[in-house]
């Protein structure tokens, strides 16, 4: 027996059980036998190194090669001089082999191995492969005597020449199984194959402690895995298996998903894929038929045309606030004011107008949520966060459930809601901090400066995060807002971005100060307009529609109503807030006077005002009606 193949050839022989391969082995052996006959390669050929592992001075010929594939090696059946017994042929071959065996191609670290085949080879195709562990079944020489059990001694000297023995273990005491048997470990597969090979179907005779009718050996190999050995071991040890399992999915989400997720937030602060700023858009909008501009202009002017008024009243605030965007100040800006003071219009379309990178994050969504994942898929739509998995967070919480009464402890697969949060928040600061460097160069006067001293030296360059709503429903919870305090006063603190706070709520403070206890807040109050600005903004927007199409100046609607004289006095009824004299204005060019809707909105304000209270009370009478209002 020679080894002469490569040991990994019986990968390609056992996929002879599919169907649609044609027999590998045969396949192999044609390749062989034109690479004996291939002059060229003729070093190569595994064949010809059996002749060049027979030593010349012996006068051994080789009759016939009977390859093994699967187990790496050949049968090589040799004539030699009768004179020479078989036992001196194997000690010679030895001999040489240990210092002038050839070095395959294959293996060039380990030479050829040879040892005299004993017994009777079995020159099967089944689908058993070579492992280092041999199991020796004890058999009769022939039917009817019985076979001797052969002792570890025995055993030891029979196929300690093949190899490194690591262990031999005998038949268990109390089994019943027969033919008897024992198992050899060997340190090498080769070994174990050479041994299989050359003492399958030996014969050991009473002299060599066979018994006295001898003793057959039959030679199988036993794999050292069971078939479902990784299945058990996975389903007997959840304990170590559930939270690696755990490491490798949030290792895997990390990363995959968090590249694709910054991504999308970078989107959408950016508007790249808004319609409104594809080029091709602005095209087509361009180009629409003059009809469509003017319906567009009359839809829009009265609402430009009144605003103009209340962005001259308060140009001193905007002017305050883009100030503000040029500075290097660690805190938050809070403009408050009362619902329908123009907060968000002051600070996004005309403090930030024309600005890029701008986040407009609104809060009130996100409270009104109900459940975590509901809070959890409206706050990443309102930065763009995707793709969000929010029903996750229910799922893992059920098999952080299971598991806990499985084996007595938490998995740590489910999440929090802060958790949760914190993650999307973190997101969105890595996007805002690539976006505020993105237009970075190296030729910059200030490249050798750190990341977080550029963005330091240049507030210019850093995003705008306008959180719109903040304390809306704050008496609910404050999970949200005290997550999204901490997050601004982080990206506040890093010179990532700058943060406006919108609010309605006069104690603003109190939350912020959690974020940030050292800091004083640059505020900015709004209230309701003055008369003056109010009676302009109202007759700014009755006015707005006095253009004819062809260019000419019509009459002023103003100047034919005679019952303008009374819109000074139902301003002081009514009040300065925008979404009320807008409501008013429009309820004036349909026909009716200015008195006849001042008691009307005061007492819709009236409601809300109670309306709200009763939502911040948190116990309400029974048999308590709803609330009504009578105008006399």
């Amino acid at each position: 027996m020679l080894h002469i193949f490569p040991l990994r050839l019986s990968t390609l022989v056992g996929v002879t059980s599919l169907p649609f391969f044609a027999d590998p082995e045969k396949i192999l052996l044609k390749l062989l036998q034109q690479l004996h006959d291939d002059p060229r390669v003729t070093a190569a050929d595994p064949l010809n190194l059996a002749q060049k592992a027979l030593p010349d001075h012996l006068a051994l010929q080789i009759k016939r090669v009977i390859p093994r594939l699967k187990e790496g090696g050949a049968y090589a059946k040799i004539t030699h001089d009768p004179k020479i017994s078989p036992s001196d042929i194997e000690a010679a071959l030895q001999e040489y082999l240990e210092t002038k065996s050839p070095r395959p191609w294959f293996n060039p670290l380990r030479g050829i191995s040879s040892h005299l085949v004993r017994g009777r080879p079995w020159l099967e195709d089944l689908q058993r492969f070579p492992s280092r562990k041999l199991k020796v079944e004890f058999l009769p020489p022939s039917p009817g005597v019985e076979a001797a059990e052969l002792t570890e001694e025995t055993l030891y000297t029979l196929f300690r020449t093949y190899g490194k023995l690591g262990d031999i273990t005998p038949q268990p005491a109390g089994s019943k199984d027969l033919p008897k048997y024992a198992t050899l470990n060997y340190g090498n597969i080769r070994d174990a194959i050479m041994a299989k090979n050359c003492m399958h179907g030996f014969t050991l005779p009473e002299s060599g402690g066979g018994g006295k009718n001898g003793t057959m050996l039959k030679m199988v190999y036993e794999q050292r895995a069971k078939a479902h050995i990784w299945r058990d071991w996975i389903f007997s040890h959840p304990r170590i298996v559930i939270p690696i399992v755990g490491a490798l999915l949030a290792s895997l989400a990390v990363a995959v998903f968090d590249p694709i997720r910054t991504f999308f937030i970078k989107s959408h602060v950016t508007h790249a894929f808004h319609l409104t700023e594809n080029v091709v858009y602005k095209w087509f909008r361009s180009q629409v038929t003059h009809a469509n501009e003017i319906l567009n202009f009359k839809r829009h002017k009265s609402e430009d045309a009144g605003m103009s008024a209340v962005w001259d009243d308060r140009r001193g605030a905007i002017e305050q606030i883009q100030t503000w965007l040029m500075e290097t100040a660690e805190t938050f800006i809070v403009v408050q004011g009362p619902r329908g003071s123009g907060k968000k219009e002051l600070v996004v379309d005309e403090a930030l107008k024309g600005r890029r990178n701008t986040l407009l994050i609104d809060c009130k969504p996100i409270q009104e949520a109900r459940g975590d994942s509901s809070t959890i898929f409206a706050a990443a739509r309102e930065v763009g966060y995707r793709p969000v998995f929010s029903w996750m967070n229910t799922f893992s919480s059920l098999i952080d459930l299971a598991a806990q009464g499985t084996i007595g402890t938490k998995t740590g697969f489910s999440e929090t809601l802060d958790t949760q949060l914190a993650k999307i928040w973190q997101n969105t600061s890595n996007a805002l901090k690539e976006l505020a460097l993105e237009n970075r160069n190296k030729d910059d006067k200030d490249s050798e400066l750190g990341d977080d001293e550029y963005l330091e030296a240049h507030p210019e360059k850093r995003p705008v995060v306008v959180i719109d709503n903040f304390l809306h429903k704050s008496q609910e919870s404050s999970i949200v807002y005290d997550k999204i305090s901490e997050w601004a006063a982080s990206m506040t603190t890093a010179n990532i971005a700058h943060v406006i706070f919108l609010t309605n709520d006069v104690s603003f403070s109190k939350s912020l100060s959690k974020a940030l206890p050292d800091r004083v807040f640059r505020q900015i109050s709004l209230g309701d307009c003055s008369p003056e600005v109010a009676k302009r903004f109202v007759i700014n927007h009755l006015n707005a529609d006095s253009d004819d199409t062809t260019g000419e100046m019509k009459t002023l609607p103003t100047r034919d109503r005679q019952d303008l004289d009374e819109l000074d006095g139902s301003i002081d009824i009514l009040g300065g807030r925008l979404t009320d004299l807008e409501f008013l204005a429009r309820r004036i060019k349909t026909g009716e006077t200015p008195n006849s809707k001042p008691p009307i909105l005061l007492c819709r304000n009236t409601l809300e005002l109670v309306t709200g209270w009763g939502q911040k009370s948190k116990q309400r009478t029974p048999g308590a009606r709803d609330n009504s209002c009578f105008i006399s």
